[in-house]
């Protein structure tokens, strides 16, 4: 069994205007450190498969299907094996 961990985010030429509010709303709190935030979605799936590499080819058309808007966002993933 392997896990996948999968993160999401927005291209970098795509306006993200929750990671906006985010940082404004840390800039009012006096983190004016803050440069730039980017919000995005986390998932982690549990694979019965026999290889690193075929979870990796499920976990990369999961993403790809279902998971993020190509048009919008990009994704990675990590994947370990869990278990015996």
């Amino acid at each position: 069994m392997y896990l996948a961990k999968i993160f999401v985010t927005h291209k970098k030429s795509i306006l993200d205007p929750q990671g906006e509010a985010i940082k404004n709303a840390l800039h009012r709190l006096d983190y004016e450190a803050v440069e730039n935030v980017s919000q995005g979605k986390y998932f982690e799936t549990t694979l019965n498969c026999d290889s690193e590499d075929k979870a990796k080819q499920i976990t990369d058309s999961i993403c790809d299907s279902l998971l993020a808007n190509p048009n919008m966002e990009t994704y990675r993933f990590e994947i370990e094996k869990v278990g015996d």
